[in-house]
C-alpha cells in the first residue's frame, strides 16, 4: 500500500513548518521510506526540511509558503513511476526534488520529459543523468564513477594489491563499476573477483565466499543500505578482516547504526565537505539551523538534502512570485549559486553537473572521520 508523506505527516522525522502556514508553492519527492535505504533517506529529508521550515517562518518565496509532498516507493523503480505520475499530473507540483535511487530516476525521465518538470538534486551519482544531458535533471552532487575511481585508486595508494568487489546488479551497480574499472586501469591492476548481487535481496551465502577464497584484502562493495551493512555482517562473521569501501549512498549514520560493531574502520566516499569541519561556512550554517530544532549532529546525508534544498529554494526565489514549470527550468538553465565556502552549483542549457567534489572518510567510534 502506498504512503504519502507531506511536510504536515512526516512528525516523527522532523519539525514542521509555522503553524497555520498555507503551502503555495507545491515541490514533490519519491523516495525510499520504509525499504532497505530508508534510514538514509530520512536523513536526507531532514536536511532538506531544515532549509524549507526557515524559508517557510520568514515568509516563504516571495511571499508563498512552500510545501514538499512525499511519496514512499520502497526503492522500487515502478513504484517510483507511478508516485512521479501522481505528483505531477496530480498534486501538479512545480518540481521535484531528490528522488532517490539510479534505476528509479531513470524510470521517471519520460515523464520528466514529456510535462517539462524540474528534478533537482536526485539523490544519485548515476552517470546516465549527466551523459548524455538529461533537459530536466540539475545535478547537485558528484558522480559514482568519480567515487568508485577515487575509492580504488585510495585503495591502490595505501599498498593494497588485492581488490575485490561487490556489486550490485542493476543500473546503479554497472554505472559505479565504470569507474572503479577506470581506477583498477589507472592502478595497473585488476579486481581480484567481481560478486554481482541482487539489487534488495544479496545471497551472501553464495557472494561471502567468492571473497573469502580470493583472499581479498579489501572488498568495494557497491550497494545500498542493508544489501551493503548484512553483506559486510556476514563478511566478518565468515572470518574475513578486508578492508570495505563503499560508496556516498551510504554515507549517513542510520547506515552506521546498522553495521554495529561491524562499523569500525568501513570507509565510505563523501561528496560534500566534512560534517564536523565546524569552521566550513555551509557547515556553521547547517549545523545552525540544525541545533534550532534540537538536532545537535549532521551526516552526509543530512547536508546533501540540506545543499540540493538550498539550490532548489535559490532557483524559486530567482524565479519570481508564481512559478511555473517552465519558468523554474529557465531560470536553473541560467544558473550559478554558491551553496557556501565556495562550493559552486553552476548550470547551462548543455551542463546539468552540479558540485565537483569527492573525499573518503573512515568510520570510528560509530562516527565518520576524516
Amino acid at each position: 500500500m502506498k504512503k504519502t508523506f507531506t511536510s504536515c505527516a512526516v512528525a516523527l522525522l522532523l519539525a514542521m513548518a509555522a503553524p497555520g502556514a498555507s503551502a503555495q508553492i507545491l515541490i514533490g519527492q519519491s523516495a525510499d521510506l520504509s525499504g532497505p535505504v530508508a534510514a538514509s533517506v530520512k536523513e536526507t529529508i531532514m536536511g532538506s526540511q531544515l532549509v524549507i521550515d526557515q524559508v517557510n517562518a520568514q515568509g516563504g518565496i516571495n511571499g508563498e509558503q512552500i510545501e514538499v509532498i512525499r511519496m514512499d516507493d520502497g526503492l522500487d523503480a515502478k513504484r517510483s513511476l507511478e508516485n512521479t505520475r501522481v505528483l505531477i499530473e496530480d498534486k501538479k507540483v512545480v518540481a521535484l526534488l531528490l528522488n532517490r535511487g539510479t534505476p528509479n530516476t531513470l524510470a521517471v525521465i519520460p515523464l520528466l520529459d514529456k510535462y517539462g518538470v524540474a528534478l533537482v538534486g536526485p539523490s544519485t551519482g548515476a552517470m546516465a543523468l549527466h551523459k548524455p544531458l538529461q533537459k530536466n535533471i540539475f545535478n547537485v552532487r558528484s558522480t559514482y564513477q568519480r567515487e568508485a575511481e577515487k575509492a580504488v585508486q585510495h585503495l591502490q595508494t595505501t599498498g593494497i594489491q588485492r581488490i575485490a568487489v561487490v556489486q550490485a546488479d542493476d543500473s546503479f551497480g554497472k554505472d559505479a563499476m565504470e569507474g572503479a574499472n577506470k581506477g583498477f586501469e589507472k592502478a595497473n591492476l585488476k579486481p581480484a573477483v567481481v560478486a554481482l548481487a541482487d539489487r534488495n535481496k544479496p545471497d551472501f551465502a553464495a557472494i561471502v565466499p567468492q571473497l573469502t577464497k580470493a583472499n581479498a584484502q579489501a572488498v568495494l562493495w557497491i550497494g545500498s543500505g542493508t544489501a551493503v551493512t548484512d553483506g559486510i555482517k556476514a563478511l566478518r562473521a565468515a572470518g574475513s578482516a578486508a578492508q570495505i569501501i563503499t560508496l556516498s549512498n551510504n554515507a549517513a549514520s542510520g547506515f552506521i547504526k546498522e553495521l554495529g560493531s561491524a562499523s569500525a574502520g568501513v570507509i565510505i566516499t563523501q561528496v560534500l565537505p566534512y560534517e564536523r569541519s565546524f569552521g566550513h561556512p555551509l557547515i556553521k550554517e547547517a549545523l545552525a539551523l540544525a541545533k534550532a530544532k534540537g538536532q545537535n549532529d549532521l551526516s552526509p546525508a543530512l547536508l546533501e538534502g540540506f545543499v540540493a534544498t538550498k539550490v532548489m529554494v535559490e532557483a524559486l526565489r530567482r524565479t519570481g512570485p508564481k512559478p511555473t514549470r517552465a519558468k523554474l527550468i529557465a531560470t536553473l538553465n541560467n544558473f550559478q549559486y554558491d551553496v557556501g565556502g565556495g562550493l559552486d552549483v553552476s548550470y547551462s542549457p548543455t551542463d546539468h553537473t552540479g558540485i565537483d567534489f569527492v573525499d573518503l572518510s573512515i568510520v570510528s567510534d560509530g562516527k565518520f572521520k576524516r
